[in-house]
């Protein structure tokens, strides 16, 4: 009788743990599921206007060779690679997947790529107040996306991005200084 007992608790074991594995494997599959609208709203156009910053910073780059440009443009990059590992979370369709310099899917985020570098061409000061402009409307749409994020790995990437454009700020209103132009938010 004891070894009926043992097999069947043997059994019982091994049926339980499998369960516990399907089911801890699995939890990746539902929680893709339960994003909100918003919330896959926010992380595809957060994924381009990622993007835009990057590009713009790349093109201004290239015309005015200020230091500034090139080393926001790679932390850009580096916010694009968060977003972006968000998205293969929750399998969302990456909107930059395949764009080049200057291409989006949304045509607010094409329009105003090519206003900003309209406007950032016409002088080294205008080029910085377009990174103004790029990191404090990145600012506003991080905390919207923080408002309506329900999950802890979004809120913490956008929190990770608000700060690095918080900084991104700081050195782009540091570098109008050095022009003799005052920040005014």
């Amino acid at each position: 009788m004891r070894d009926i007992f043992k097999e069947k608790a043997k059994t019982w074991f091994v049926v339980g743990g499998l369960l516990l594995v399907m089911s801890i494997t699995s939890v990746g599959y539902v929680r893709a599921a339960v994003l909100t609208d918003e919330e896959i709203y926010w992380l595809t156009y957060m994924r381009e206007e990622e993007k835009l910053a990057r590009d713009v910073y790349l093109g201004l780059y290239d015309q005015w060779r200020l230091t500034i440009f090139d080393n926001i443009s790679k932390s850009e990059q580096t916010h694009m690679d968060a977003i972006k590992t968000l998205l293969d979370r929750y399998r969302i369709p990456d909107p930059a997947a395949g764009r080049g310099i200057g291409e989006f899917t949304n045509d607010h985020l094409r329009d105003l790529y090519k206003e900003l570098i309209a406007k950032g061409s016409t002088s080294e000061v205008e080029a910085l107040q377009a990174g103004v402009l790029i990191e404090e409307t990145d600012i506003e749409d991080l905390n919207a996306g923080i408002a309506s994020a329900t999950r802890r790995d979004i809120t913490t990437v956008y929190s990770n991005l608000l700060q690095g454009s918080l900084n991104h700020l700081k050195a782009f209103v540091s570098n109008l200084a050095k022009y003799g132009v005052t920040y005014e938010p």
